[in-house]
């Protein structure tokens, strides 16, 4: 009797054991639950970040949320010091701009441009029986790997680049055995990033300058009692902050701002930067190689073709070891590619981010033009060709942009195929106080230095030809219209990006608000008073709000998007070493670092927020671009035969 009927209960013991997993997945399907898979994502997957926790922190603060958002998270987060004062000495591009190759992320040795393999979590997910065991087995063509773990830890491995992994997985728990499968194939795209000083990130340096409380003394072009005056210093300079005590450039340069590229102020704040960035966040699949050229004082024949002049020597160094040069974006592209493809045949440049043209109109001259507002530093500045008009700006964009346009239009196309992979993104206008409303003008913002005040006619003219001619001229020469003439409009239209530039006109360069930070609203005057002209109480204390200057923050949420003059200052105070020697100031105290100071860390580019707003812009048209947003293809039965070659 017991084995009689013992055997059936086995029997539909068993039966229940080979029916249960599918009787759960039913019932998940029919109340709504997710089913039992895997799912992977590709580990520290912004490869210009050598640690994963740099990685994850953008992945937990972007979350859910626009890079605007992050950024303004971020900042608050940081004290308004910002989060690239940590990461600028944990890249796999060096100080100097060159690719670490091989490059140390994670404790792992990889080639930055060409890599062969990259690292993935791989998890269980779904209704995962509680203390189920899973058999994993990981096969790429070579053979399976296997092991064993509680189903609830995830499994690190690195996978190889070029081919599917088949993932599968035997879960066992009281139910029975399962097997779930899936493929695992990771996309690497390689984005460039080219242009100028909006491209590069100028305005945030990554590692802000740290300012002392105290003044130091610059001299004036003017004679008499304005022959000198006192803005703040640097902290941690011990030497003379009297015009009367001159001290050493190289003992100056050690307490200066950092950027992750001095030569082109090169920042990671920077549009192309986080739109990088945002991808590799927003895809968990995708490993992003960025390659970021885009240099401050670029041209398309001097920066894009040409070298140009470096901007400032990394901190540390004397003008007489200083590299003067940099060599032109296009052949280091070009250069890079090269390199990859003698590596990995089938590399390919996949993106390429763009900004260019503003220094090919002259844009810095016409700031000049505007902010420059005394008769003897006028006539200085013109007699330098520092400062230059709307009209000759008019020239230059109808004569000598269009040609350069066109040239680098045919460099680009067998670095990248078909121009639609070219992001366009153009400049937001930074002297706006409202949708085609000029900034009303005045010292405010500018009063840095004694002899800058925004003229509201001339700013008003300027602001005028940036809106009405200079951006339209943009988008024509970007996508083939407006009569610029392309040889295959098909394929030479470049993706213009220009969404942004409405929040721009509510936030410029004049913008205020009661949420700005409390140093910026008690001690940057809106009536353009913000400094001591008493040369001897100032010498302490230069500013007239009674707060130290070592309590600006660069990094916090304001309402303008634009640094003005004495952002620039309090953020980087620049000594212009790029400048010719014949140029260069003759001491630390001398009139024209005065004046370079104020305006070569960045004044009237847009500030961290501001690239955080264009990579918003930027990110849908190359998330488009890249076909991101596509279906992956399924798994295939079985892994693939393995390539030729030795694995290494």
């Amino acid at each position: 009797m017991t084995r009689m009927s013992l055997r059936p209960m086995l029997a539909a013991g068993v039966l229940a054991g080979l029916l249960a997993p599918f009787a759960a997945t039913q019932a998940a399907a029919q109340f709504g639950a997710p089913p039992l898979q895997i799912s992977w994502e590709v580990r520290n997957r912004f490869r210009l970040f050598r640690e994963e926790r740099d990685f994850l922190l953008h992945a937990e603060s972007t979350r859910d949320r626009s890079i605007l958002a992050a950024e303004q998270g971020l900042g608050v987060q940081s004290d308004g010091r910002g989060w690239a004062r940590n990461v600028v000495n944990r890249l796999c591009i060096d100080l100097a701009g060159h690719v670490n190759e091989p490059c140390t992320r994670d404790n792992v040795k990889e080639s930055y441009l060409t890599p062969i393999d990259h690292p993935v979590t791989v998890r269980l997910t779904g209704p995962v029986p509680v203390g189920a065991t899973c058999a994993w087995s990981f096969d790429d063509g070579d053979g399976p790997q296997t092991s064993t773990f509680d189903c609830a830890e995830p499994v690190n491995l690195r996978v190889r680049y070029g081919r599917q992994t088949v993932a599968s997985v035997d879960v066992t728990s009281a139910e029975g055995t399962r097997q779930v499968s899936t493929g695992i194939q990771v996309r690497d795209v390689f984005i460039a990033g080219l242009g100028d000083s909006i491209a590069s990130g100028e305005g945030n340096p990554d590692r802000p300058i740290a300012l002392a409380d105290e003044g130091f003394c610059f001299r004036s072009y003017l004679g008499g009692p304005t022959a000198q005056y006192y803005r703040p210093s640097r902290a941690g300079f011990k030497g003379g902050r009297a015009c009367e005590a001159p001290d050493t450039l190289q003992n100056w340069q050690k307490y200066s701002a950092v950027w992750f590229n001095a030569a082109c102020h090169r920042s990671l704040y920077s549009y192309q930067t986080r739109t990088a960035l945002a991808l590799a966040v927003r895809y968990p699949h995708v490993a992003v190689t960025y390659l970021p050229l885009a240099c401050t004082g670029a041209t398309i024949a001097d920066g894009l073709f040409g070298s140009q002049r470096a901007r400032e020597c990394t901190p540390g160094r004397s003008v007489t070891t200083c590299a003067g040069g940099v060599n032109g974006q296009i052949g280091e592209l070009r250069e890079a590619l090269t390199a990859a493809k003698r590596r990995q045949p089938d590399r390919r440049l996949d993106l390429v981010l763009l900004s260019i043209g503003a220094n090919d109109i002259n844009f810095s001259g016409l700031v000049a033009d505007v902010i420059v507002d005394t008769p003897t530093e006028r006539t200085l500045f013109k007699r330098s060709g520092v400062i230059g008009s709307v009209e000759e700006s008019r020239s230059e964009l109808a004569r000598d942009l269009p040609q350069g346009f066109a040239k680098l239009r045919e460099a680009l196309k067998p670095l990248v195929g078909d121009l639609s992979h070219v992001i366009y993104t153009a400049y937001g206008n930074p002297a706006l106080s409202g949708p085609g409303v000029p900034c009303p003008g005045g010292p405010a913002g500018f009063e840095v230095h004694p002899s800058f005040n925004a003229n509201p006619q001339r700013l008003a003219k300027v602001a005028g030809f940036v809106e009405n001619e200079f951006l339209p001229s943009l988008r024509g020469l970007a996508q083939c219209t407006a009569g610029v003439l392309c040889r295959d409009p098909g394929t030479d239209r470049m993706t213009f990006v220009d969404a942004h530039q409405a929040a721009f006109a509510q936030h410029g360069f004049c913008a205020r608000s009661p949420q700005d930070p409390p140093f910026d609203r008690e001690c940057f005057s809106q009536a353009g008073d913000s400094f001591d002209p008493n040369i001897v109480s100032a010498a302490n204390e230069p500013l007239l709000c009674g707060r130290g200057a070592s309590e600006y923050r660069p990094y916090l949420p304001r309402a303008r998007w634009i640094r003005d003059a004495n952002d620039s200052y309090f953020s980087a105070m620049t000594y212009p070493q790029g400048l010719p020697a014949a140029m260069q100031p003759a001491d630390i105290h001398d009139a024209s670092w005065g004046v370079l100071s104020a305006v070569y860390g960045g004044a009237v580019h847009p500030s961290a927020e501001g690239h955080a707003a264009m990579a918003d812009a930027a990110f849908p048209a190359a998330a488009e671009v890249l076909d991101l947003d596509a279906p992956e293809p399924k798994i295939t039965s079985q892994p693939l035969p393995p390539a030729g070659g030795v694995r290494q």
